[in-house]
């Protein structure tokens, strides 16, 4: 079985999990051919996804885009004419201008061609907006049956406005990573296409699972890995910390990430007088987030929206307890009092009382609810497992077009 994966932007730092997706169908049997829309390579910082960038084919090519285009309208007219008409009809109702339908219409060619020389039976998306509207615009021109992978928030803040129960329609299947992500689906599709829905959760690997546990040695010291934007809620993680200082507690905060809220963050920072506590690091290779996780005490993210965030865990398999907010998938993740603390999300004053309490205890309690934690994370989120359930989707999707 040969499929291909799309991805807006492929390999990236905040994508790890789909490089471990990949890896694990290819450990399975499966022969995966990458796509990325844009080129990522010049942004890379980890040697892993140094590697996956050589293996990723980029559609964003204008003249290439367009050659594709003329060939595919020249040699398949109707079916060209046909795709054209429906993407006129959903043109109507969504945020993007002609000039985007015609680019994605111009990318869906490229990719038919490259996918039918390449031997490819069937396509994945990662994300519902774009890549997924390229695999649809590629099925109308009579390209492979495809599916597509939904995490939220983006995907529920406009479903019309991304044409998503149009997508869902014209998929094989769909792919949610929580039971809250497919109840949001549900939502936006007919009953008739329930069916299609299954959940695959993003899964670290087994070498992740497995090693060994380092106990946790002081109470006081948290990390954040997040992108430095506005559904992170980290003012609100910035606003606790004042809280904690003006407390009196004794505290540390190491944030690995970046950003455009960066300069506001750190003029708030500066302005509270936290320079002393919290550092701002950047994105870090996977090797030093691991190692700032197994400093830590704790892993804080205060978000306003998700999906169900990889890092909370990376966080448990290494038996660090988290505070989250309850938000989303996250409840499935994160066991109130048991794995950590749930929040509710934009209260400063709710977060800061969790995270005095995580200060404030002795360093065996946080091993106990972060090996519960460990727990969950081996049970749900083993990747190998996961990959053996998408596989099973994808032999379906490809024998029912047989």
């Amino acid at each position: 079985m040969r499929i291909g994966y799309l991805v807006n932007r492929y390999p990236t730092t905040s994508h790890t999990f789909i490089r471990r997706e990949i890896q694990g169908l290819e450990s399975l049997g499966v022969e995966v051919q990458r796509y990325s829309v844009r080129d990522t390579r010049e942004e890379l910082i980890d040697p892993e996804d140094e590697r996956e960038s050589e293996l990723t084919k980029i559609l964003f090519r204008p003249r290439a885009m367009l050659a594709a285009a003329l060939t595919v309208a020249a040699t398949r007219p109707l079916a060209f004419i046909s795709a054209c008409r429906r993407i006129w009809g959903l043109r109507s109702s969504s945020n993007a201008g002609l000039t985007k339908h015609a680019a994605y219409l111009a990318e869906a060619c490229l990719l038919l061609r490259d996918a039918e020389r390449s031997g490819v039976e069937h396509l994945h998306a990662h994300f519902g907006t774009n890549p997924t509207t390229v695999l649809m615009y590629c099925r109308f021109l009579g390209g492979p049956t495809y599916s597509f992978t939904v995490h939220g928030p983006e995907e529920f803040d406009g479903p019309l406005l991304i044409s998503l129960p149009a997508k869902i329609e014209s998929a094989a299947f769909v792919v949610a990573i929580s039971s809250f992500c497919r109840s949001q689906l549900q939502r936006w599709c007919g009953y008739g296409d329930w069916s299609k829905i299954r959940i695959v959760r993003c899964g670290l690997d087994r070498l992740f699972l497995e090693q060994p546990v380092q106990p946790i040695l002081e109470s006081d010291r948290f990390v954040t890995v997040a992108r430095l934007a506005e559904q992170k809620g980290l003012m609100t993680l910035i606003e606790a910390c004042d809280l904690l200082m003006q407390d009196g507690q004794d505290f540390s905060l190491r944030l690995l990430g970046d950003g455009p809220f960066r300069e506001l963050l750190e003029a708030e920072i500066s302005r509270r007088g936290l320079s002393d506590r919290i550092a701002l690091l950047g994105w870090q290779p996977g090797s030093r987030v691991l190692a700032e996780i197994q400093r830590a005490s704790c892993m804080v993210l205060p978000s306003f929206a998700e999906g169900l965030p990889v890092v909370l865990m990376e966080a448990l398999a290494n038996a660090r307890p988290v505070i989250a907010t309850q938000i989303a998938g996250v409840p499935e993740l994160v066991r109130h009092h048991e794995s950590g603390w749930l929040v509710a999300a934009g209260d400063p004053q709710a977060l800061f009382t969790a995270m005095r309490d995580a200060a404030g205890s002795e360093p065996g309690r946080l091993d106990t609810l972060g090996l519960a934690g460990r727990e969950i994370v081996q049970r749900q989120h083993d990747a190998r497992q996961e990959a053996a359930v998408l596989k099973r989707a994808l032999e379906a999707a490809i024998e029912s077009e047989v």
